[in-house]
Parts: structure tokens; C-alpha cells; sequence
């Protein structure tokens, strides 16, 4: 943990024995939130937090992490020593660049990114931008930058979109910007971007019987300040060998065999569950719709939920079971900023309308609509 972080984190712990101690209602949050005028509410939309996390933290039932704590001092207008710190100086570093989570293992590569004023690292690992070169290396906790100004051009979205390769290369294209996709399910990606680690989560519940889905749940699991721009609709379904001929979706649910699994709390996973109506599958969990496709390509899976796009890639059938519109969400906050407003124009480009509609399952009719959270 480099030095300013550990000192943050150091100095926050020390506060929460004082802050449980006190009289309610005297933590200095709450005594700078009401000389704003501020609810709960409005603070949490500020920070980017959980409403319920403002009031833990509040009320002194939670120790924040030094990321939440660093953007409630940053929407409060203060420092975080001015609401933790009981006076202290802290070294010269404090807002330095933190890793957005844990790297695992000894020696991993990075890239850095601005997100809401903080310097982030985020750890290398599979997908769409483990094709994009690193900024730098850490190792034993000594950070090794390669000294370049990429951080406040880059934009970092979390989604499972296979598609989203595409839109990096047309987004450094258009913009000078860079795009840092990394590969979370939808659930995921919103927990991200509330506790302030990115920029943009992509969203797929909304089907054709629940349009409205998407914004339900960005409001139920973040409140409301946020945006929603369409990045299409596409066709979810069951994946199946080449030479499997079933054609029933109920058939090769209650045909046995090995199965691709979603992890729990994705979409793909609840909707299988849903069609599986209870009964239990049986297989091995993966992480993205092409992880899903390529089981079954190798052989070690049957069958597996995922878009056609990676189906047809794959060399695959595929069964359609319904169409679900993908949403891009960002804090409403965020809509000056050049990235987020670059990323807005490319999604209601006609080029880039036009490349997505040739997509096997894609349609961009309603790419680059937006409405507010």
C-alpha cells in the first residue's frame, strides 16, 4: 500500500473508536452535510455512494475505505483530515495514485486512470484492454510508472458487452482518448461505479416485457443523478454445439449434460436460472459471453447462455430467448466531462450506428438515446 494511502487508511481507523464514542449526530460529516443544507440523499449523489454506506459511516457503524472517505471529503469540499484526521498533517502524497482493487500475485502491470479527481491503477488482467499497452509495473509495492499523461485521457468502463473491442478502437479513433474496457456483468459493474472506481457501467436487464429495468435498478442500487445512454439491443440465447439440432429451449434444459454457467448475481446467470425454473445445473462457472461460447466450442460444456454475436463467432447454434437492451450509466456529475461526452457523440455517430447494426444479434435503432436516473 504506497505511503499516503496507508497513512489515509491508518488515520481513519484511528477516528471510528472517537466518531462511536460520540454523541449522535456529531461526526464532522454530518455537521458539514447540514451546514450545506444537504440530505443523506443529496451527499450520497454527490459522493457517488451508497445512501445506506453515507448513514453507516455517519452514524459510525462503518469504517469507509479510503476511497469512499477521499469522495466524501472531495464532495463535502474538504479534507479528508478535516473529517478523520482530528488535526493531523498528512504526508504530501495522500491524493497520490491508489489502486482501484487489489492486484493479485507478486509483480502485475497497471494502467492509470483520473476518475473524479483520483489518480487509479488498475491491475492488467484479461479482456478487451489486456491488448492495451500498460502504463507501468508494481512490484513489492513500489510503483514503476512509465511516466506518461494518459491518466486524465483515459475513460474506464465496466460491461460484458463482446462487442466492446469495437468501440474501443472507434473511440481512440474519433476522440484521442483512450478506452479501458474491463469485463464485469452488470451487477458488478454498477457496485464500481458507485463506489467512484470508473467512469461508465454497462446495464443489460431491460427486456422487450420490461423496459424500464435498466433504470430501476441503477436507481435501486444507486439512487438517482445518474444518466443512461442506449448502447443497443441484442439477442441472448442458449449456445449449442454445431451438430446439436435441438430446437427447443426447454429441451436442452431438461436434456442434462455439462453446462457454461454465468457467475451468480449476472444477468445471464438469473435468466438461465429462470428457465432452468429451479432445477439445479450442472457445470462450471465462466466470466463473459465469449468465455461461455468457447466451452462449448472445446467440448466441455453443452450448452451455455450468451449473445449471438459470440455464438456465430464461435461457429455455433444458437436459440434465441430474448432481446435485452444494453445501457451505458454514468453519474449525471460526469456529463461535462470530455471523455464521458466523447463517448456520447460516438454512440450517436452514424458510422458507429452503422458498424454496430451489422453485428450477428445487434440493433442500434435506439443507440445513443439517453434519459435520466
Amino acid at each position: 500500500m504506497p505511503l499516503g494511502v496507508r497513512y489515509c487508511h491508518d488515520m481513519i481507523l484511528s477516528s471510528y473508536g472517537r466518531i462511536m464514542a460520540a454523541p449522535a449526530g456529531s461526526h464532522p460529516i454530518v455537521q458539514r452535510r447540514e451546514s450545506l443544507g444537504w440530505s443523506q440523499s443529496e451527499l450520497a449523489r454527490r459522493s457517488g455512494l451508497p445512501r445506506t454506506s453515507v448513514g453507516a459511516i455517519e452514524a459510525g457503524r462503518l469504517s469507509p475505505a479510503v476511497s469512499a472517505a477521499l469522495a466524501l471529503a472531495r464532495a463535502l469540499g474538504c479534507s479528508v483530515e478535516e473529517l478523520f484526521g482530528g488535526g493531523a498533517s498528512p504526508p504530501a502524497d495522500i491524493h497520490g495514485p491508489e489502486w482501484a482493487w487489489e492486484p493479485r500475485g507478486g509483480a502485475h502491470r497497471y494502467w492509470e486512470a483520473e476518475v473524479a479527481g483520483r489518480r487509479l491503477l488498475f491491475p492488467v488482467e484479461g479482456g478487451v484492454a489486456s491488448f492495451t499497452p500498460h502504463d507501468g509495473v508494481w512490484q513489492s509495492g513500489v510503483v514503476r510508472g512509465s511516466g506518461s499523461d494518459l491518466a486524465e485521457k483515459t475513460l474506464v468502463l465496466a460491461c460484458c458487452d463482446p462487442a466492446a473491442g469495437l468501440l474501443a478502437t472507434e473511440y481512440a479513433q474519433a476522440s484521442g482518448f483512450r478506452l479501458l474496457v474491463v469485463p464485469r456483468g452488470s451487477g458488478e459493474a454498477l457496485t464500481l461505479l458507485g463506489r467512484g472506481l470508473i467512469h461508465v457501467a454497462g446495464v443489460h436487464r431491460s427486456t422487450d416485457a420490461q423496459p424500464e429495468l435498466n433504470a430501476l435498478v441503477v436507481r435501486e442500487r444507486l439512487g438517482v443523478g445518474y444518466s443512461l445512454v442506449r448502447a443497443a439491443r441484442w439477442e441472448s440465447g442458449l449456445a449449442l454445439a454445431p451438430d446439436d439440432a435441438t430446437r427447443a429451449v426447454g429441451s436442452v434444459v431438461r436434456g442434462g449434460g455439462r453446462w457454461a454457467l454465468r457467475e451468480p448475481g449476472s444477468v445471464a446467470r438469473e435468466c438461465l436460472d429462470h428457465l432452468s425454473g429451479g432445477r439445479r445445473l450442472h457445470g462450471r462457472i465462466v466470466h463473459g459471453h465469449a468465455a461461455v461460447a468457447e466451452a462449448v466450442r472445446a467440448g466441455w460444456a453443452r450448452a451455455g447462455l450468451c449473445v449471438r454475436l459470440a455464438a456465430d463467432e464461435a461457429g455455433l447454434n444458437f436459440l434465441p430467448v430474448r432481446t435485452e437492451a444494453l445501457d451505458f450509466c454514468f453519474t449525471a456529475s460526469q456529463a461535462n466531462d470530455p471523455r464521458v461526452q466523447a463517448l456520447v457523440r460516438l454512440l450517436r455517430s452514424r458510422a458507429h450506428r452503422r458498424l454496430v447494426s451489422e453485428l450477428p444479434g445487434y440493433d442500434a435503432r435506439e443507440t445513443g438515446e439517453t434519459s435520466r436516473v
